[in-house]
C-alpha cells in the first residue's frame, strides 16, 4: 500500500511540474502595435495600424488609417489562448476579425466569418 502512494504522489510531482513547462503565451502577447491587411476587399486591400493595450485586465484596439484619411476606430478585443477577436464598426456594419498566432511576430485570421482573409503583423519599435 505504501509503495501504491509512493506511485501517486510521484505521477501527481510530474504532471504538475509538467503542465508548468509548457509553452504558454507571454499575458501580453497580443499587447502592441499591429500593421493589419484585410486581403481581397472589393476596393482592393485595405491597410489599418492597430494599437493593441491591456487596461484593467482587458484588451483594447484602436484601428487607425496609415494615411489619415478616416477617423480612429475603438475595439474590444476578446481573447483566447493563441486567438483573438477584434470586434468594430465601419461603414455602419459589425465586423468581426479573428486573428490566430502564426509565431512571435505574425498573425493571421480572417475577417466577416471567412469572406476576407486578414494578416497581422507586429510593428516593432
Amino acid at each position: 500500500m505504501k509503495k501504491v502512494s509512493m506511485l501517486f504522489a510521484l505521477l501527481a510531482f510530474l504532471l504538475s511540474f509538467s503542465s508548468f513547462s509548457k509553452s504558454t503565451l507571454a499575458p501580453d502577447f497580443f499587447a502592441g502595435k499591429w500593421e493589419l491587411v484585410i486581403v481581397g476587399t472589393p476596393n482592393g486591400d485595405a491597410k489599418m495600424i492597430s494599437e493593441i493595450k491591456r487596461v484593467e485586465g482587458k484588451l483594447t484596439a484602436i484601428l487607425k488609417d496609415p494615411q489619415g484619411q478616416n477617423p480612429d476606430m475603438n475595439a474590444s478585443v476578446e481573447e483566447k489562448e493563441n486567438q483573438i477577436s477584434v470586434f468594430f464598426q465601419a461603414q455602419g456594419m459589425d465586423i468581426t476579425m479573428t486573428l490566430n498566432k502564426v509565431d512571435e511576430d505574425n498573425l493571421k485570421g480572417d475577417i466577416l466569418s471567412g469572406m476576407f482573409e486578414a494578416k497581422a503583423k507586429r510593428i516593432k519599435e
